[in-house]
């Protein structure tokens, strides 16, 4: 089950009880019936994204939310060569395993592969 966020309004009690109260994560947590781990997460994410308390009255909870949980930007794909998909049929052939096909695949393409070892 994927955890669900906190409102907005819960995170800022969360921030003033650190910065104003100056209450440690575990009496925090307590204090707003979360988990250790929320609390510490929370308090990570707003320091990743440069934000100090108190927050500026500016930032309204749409705004706050975005900046906290921004998706990273997503790296351009890489050129990868598509497989053959009619020649996958022929795992279904007895002997034929996923290796043979592999060996098979690269020495019919050679460029752009390199090995590790």
């Amino acid at each position: 089950m994927a955890a669900t966020r906190l409102l907005m309004r819960r995170l800022r009690e969360l921030l003033r009880l650190k910065y104003e109260a100056g209450l440690s994560h575990r009496a925090i947590a307590g204090a707003c019936a979360m988990g250790l781990g929320t609390v510490t997460g929370y308090l990570h994410r707003v320091a990743a994204a440069g934000l100090q308390w108190p927050l500026p009255e500016d930032l309204d909870d749409a705004a706050l939310e975005a900046r906290l949980f921004a998706r990273p930007a997503v790296p351009p794909a890489r050129d990868r060569v598509v497989p053959e998909w009619p020649q996958l049929q022929e795992l279904k052939k007895p002997g034929v395993t996923l290796s043979v096909l592999w060996l098979e695949h690269r020495a019919q393409h050679p460029s752009g592969y390199t090995c590790a070892i």
